[in-house]
């Protein structure tokens, strides 16, 4: 995909996408009701449901201030340099009660949305994943909650919030972030063509070639190897949330093409922010 550097990024939001970041951030504001067990670990995390609630509502705020054009340095991408930085924010960042937390996070959702839809930035928003317009933000700050959103609601034994709608409107920003979150060890001397179609949405490419990862907003015409895929599980494979095992033992993800072995390679080809 192109930069967004010299263009225009105030682009309407997708239709709905509105209404998802709304409608996440209740769902999360929701499971941190008075007397909610903050100190429950998350599982397969280092945090507890405070320390990823707190996270949740300090990432809003940012994510707001970028909205609105402002620019706050926080890592310079990499798994490590963000793992630091949200560190240092949860140790400047004494909140952990979960009423005070639900509502910044509902807020700053808000108010993110709000300067997304006002458009008064001028020039590219600059991101820790790079810079965006404001269709690939807000599905940012959507595709952010979605996933710490899912974690909570695994640790507090609760529903999670992911669906096909919503992960379908996380697609600008994961299109936009995948050659930049790419493992270099990984795509050195690799050549392959993949489509990869969501059930019931569209459908997106991925080219390899000599090291070098692109991402197609539609699949080639003749890809070497198509992998369709149920939208939820599709996101959180992304995330790092879930292996492929499982998925494809259900028939979650199906796999056609003249080269299909390369599916099992395709999620070993980016590492998760």
């Amino acid at each position: 995909m192109d930069s967004v550097a010299g263009q225009d990024v105030r682009r309407p939001l997708p239709d709905g996408l509105g209404t998802a970041i709304r409608g996440t951030a209740r769902d999360i504001a929701a499971l941190l009701g008075p007397g909610t067990d903050m100190e429950r670990r998350i599982p397969g995390a280092e945090w507890n449901v405070g320390e990823g609630a707190a996270h949740l509502a300090l990432a809003n705020a940012l994510m707001a201030e970028l909205a609105a054009g402002q620019e706050r340095p926080y890592g310079d991408g990499t798994p490590q340099s963000l793992a630091e930085a949200n560190e240092r924010s949860l140790a400047d960042f004494g909140e952990r009660e979960p009423v005070p937390l639900a509502a910044m996070i509902v807020e700053q959702a808000d108010a993110c949305l709000r300067a997304l839809e006002e458009g008064t930035a001028e020039g590219p928003l600059v991101t820790p994943l790079g810079p965006m317009n404001s269709q690939e933000l807000g599905s940012y700050l959507l595709t952010h909650m979605l996933g710490h959103g899912y974690d909570l609601a695994r640790a507090l034994g609760r529903p999670h919030m992911l669906d096909r709608t919503r992960v379908g409107l996380t697609m600008p920003f994961m299109l936009r972030v995948m050659p930049r979150v790419a493992d270099s060890s990984r795509i050195t001397g690799m050549n392959a063509r993949y489509g990869v179609r969501l059930w019931g949405g569209d459908g997106f490419g991925v080219a390899v070639s000599d090291g070098v990862l692109s991402v197609e907003e539609r699949p080639s015409a003749r890809p070497d190897c198509t992998i369709h895929i149920e939208p939820v599980t599709f996101l959180l494979m992304a995330l790092g949330r879930q292996g492929q095992a499982g998925p494809l033992a259900r028939g979650r993800i199906l796999v056609r093409g003249r080269r299909p072995w390369l599916a099992p390679r395709f999620p070993g080809l980016f590492t998760a922010p």
